[in-house]
């Protein structure tokens, strides 16, 4: 639980209240991640592919998890988002304007590096968005490793811009990485939208109708050509944060929030069983018959170099020019060096990144292993001269 001030009675964000499980989530995910290469290089590594190719339902494991269980990952996603924007870290315009302009960088720069890369090849370009994303659970890991060396204003900008740029990157899925559309499923997918929505208008709290109508929306998305975790986002947007007329912003009054109730009840198991399946699903990559000359090819040295270099460039970048332009302050107790050590963490991609990979290319299994040793490579040298960088690094009051 983060710290507040005596007599503070105003309601802790979310982000606040998840930021020690979203660390320990990230640690997981390290081990997890670490353990998916050993199996993947093992004589274990026919039965890994081989479950993965398993067939369930007319759709194979792997296509479950990502398509399937990240749902829940992305309702987590939109949950949070949404809290945030109406009364936590997001809730003005002052307080998302450095995060924001921040993120939007981090976004840009890596794409155009990436772009730079791949520009004479049409299908690598497709990938361009994968170094836009910034692993939150990974980041917060990495900063809960150095203790009270970080100050608590930087562990909520990074949080907050990680929220900012997982906002951006649902965006992107759902702009640039849509199948062709099925009118029929897709109107039916408004339609159970509009009817989420008058629940929330009616006031409805229980949980049970919004979870319902969410599961038929994930269905009808699936069938429309929209990737389906777009639903679990859609449904975030319709879960309601009011309180009860005449209630005030007790501890006890916000847990009786429909959206703060699911928020709790999920995050336990999207940080320790869903994030963790997918990374373990996805981060596998067999080194048999690697070479430099394919670590080299454009779309994985596009993806290492967006992720490690167009990160920190991006993110540091728009954050001297704001705050030397005056248009925003600083982070409370944060140094330069500091929020150089936050950019480089920002280039840990893991999750997001092979999730953009797996819808860039979904008929070109061959470009499925440069995804991932691009995202490998880039968020492993973030993640370590992050660390290093905030380890030596001092705050202005040392």
């Amino acid at each position: 639980m983060s710290w507040r001030p005596p007599g503070d009675r105003r309601p802790l964000s979310a982000l606040r209240d998840f930021l020690d499980d979203e660390a320990a989530g990230g640690i997981v995910l390290m081990f997890v991640a670490a353990l998916a290469l050993v199996v993947a290089n093992t004589p274990l590594a026919d039965g890994y592919f081989a479950l993965l190719r398993l067939k369930i339902g007319g759709l194979d494991l792997l296509h479950w998890i990502n398509d399937g269980l990240m749902v829940v990952f992305f309702l987590l996603v939109g949950l949070e988002i949404k809290r945030e924007m109406l009364e936590g870290e997001l809730a003005s315009w002052p307080l998302r304007l450095l995060p924001g302009i921040a993120a939007a960088g981090g976004m840009i720069v890596p794409g155009l590096i990436y772009a730079a890369c791949n520009w004479d090849n049409a299908l690598g370009l497709r990938g361009w968005a994968i170094p836009a994303a910034t692993d939150i659970a990974f980041a917060l890991g990495v900063l809960s490793l150095l203790g009270s060396r970080v100050p608590a204003s930087l562990k909520v900008f990074l949080a907050t811009l990680a929220i900012l740029d997982d906002l951006g990157a649902v965006i992107i899925i759902a702009i640039f990485y849509t199948a062709d559309l099925s009118p029929m499923a897709l109107g039916l997918a408004a339609s159970v939208f509009s009817l989420l929505a008058i629940l929330n208008r009616l006031g409805i709290r229980r949980l049970w109708p919004y979870l319902t109508l969410g599961f038929v929306l994930w269905v009808l998305v699936l069938q429309s050509g929209v990737h389906a975790t777009i639903a679990g986002v859609a449904l975030a947007m319709t879960i309601p944060l009011r309180r009860p007329r005449g209630q005030s912003a007790e501890k006890g009054a916000e847990a009786a929030a429909p959206l703060v109730r699911l928020e709790h009840r999920i995050n336990p198991w999207v940080a320790f069983a869903i994030v963790p399946i997918f990374g373990f699903a996805n981060a596998g990559v067999s080194f048999a018959g690697m070479s430099l000359a394919i670590v080299t090819q454009s779309v994985p040295l596009g993806i290492a170099l967006g992720l490690f270099v167009g990160k920190q460039i991006g993110v540091f970048g728009a954050t001297w020019v704001s705050v030397k332009l005056g248009f925003a302050e600083m982070p409370a107790g944060a140094g330069w060096m500091q929020i150089y050590g936050v950019s480089l963490l920002c280039g840990i991609g893991f999750t997001m990144s092979l999730f953009i990979g797996a819808l860039a290319f979904p008929m070109a299994p061959n470009l499925a292993d440069a995804v991932k040793v691009g995202v490998l490579a880039g968020s492993t040298l973030a993640a370590l001269a992050g660390w290093f960088v905030l380890h030596k690094a001092k705050s202005p009051a040392g």
